[in-house]
């Protein structure tokens, strides 16, 4: 008998592992990219300019923008990818429909752009790399990278990087270009703490 418990093949350490993660997720975008204007690519760069421009909580709009990419994504991927990743969307717009109540636990990071570049892909890193090590993934882009570049036979490291440079453009609307500077090092960042983890 597997020493994980598990219900119906789907392990209770990999739902914790998922609603950590997207804790850990929520945090750092709420009180770290959201305070700083320093922001992240893809759909959670995404999530934060309908914040700016719309008023739109990250809470609805990344779990509506998700769901999407999930649904296009279901044929590519098996049961518990989605099962994981839903668990993962679920506590990320729970957990920052929870933090944005709070005053900014980090009222002054807007003046150290690189601090929060740091402690921004620190937190993004390890909450993405904790629920795709439980084989989910907190924000839908993934599934939607992974889906286009099966789809369009295009080496998936050329999808994440044209998505985050259409977001980050796009994040110029409200975004200094020398916070866009940091932006970039943030993904970049990020990326490679998640790499580090899947290893």
């Amino acid at each position: 008998m597997s020493a994980i418990k598990e219900t119906n093949n789907f392990s209770y350490k990999n739902i914790t592992l998922c609603i950590l993660g997207s804790f850990i997720l929520a945090f750092g975008l709420c009180h770290v990219h959201s305070q700083s204007l320093v922001t992240e690519g893809g759909a959670l760069g995404l999530v934060l300019l309908f914040e700016k421009w719309w008023r739109i909580s990250p809470a609805l709009s990344g779990f509506v923008l998700n769901l999407a990419c999930y649904i296009f994504a279901i044929k590519t991927f098996g049961k518990k990818f989605i099962f994981y990743s839903a668990i993962a969307c679920g506590g990320f717009s729970l957990f920052y429909a929870i933090l944005e109540c709070f005053n900014p636990f980090f009222p002054h990071l807007k003046e150290y752009p690189l601090l929060a570049a740091v402690l921004g892909a620190l937190f993004v890193g390890v909450g993405v790399g904790l629920c795709l090590i439980a084989g989910g993934a907190p924000s839908g882009d993934d599934a939607l990278v992974m889906s286009l570049s099966k789809i369009f036979k295009i080496d998936i490291r050329w999808v994440y990087l044209f998505f985050d440079i259409v977001v980050l453009a796009l994040s110029l609307t409200y975004i200094p270009l020398s916070r866009i500077l940091y932006s970039l090092l943030t993904v970049f960042l990020s990326g490679q703490i998640i790499g580090i983890m899947l290893k």
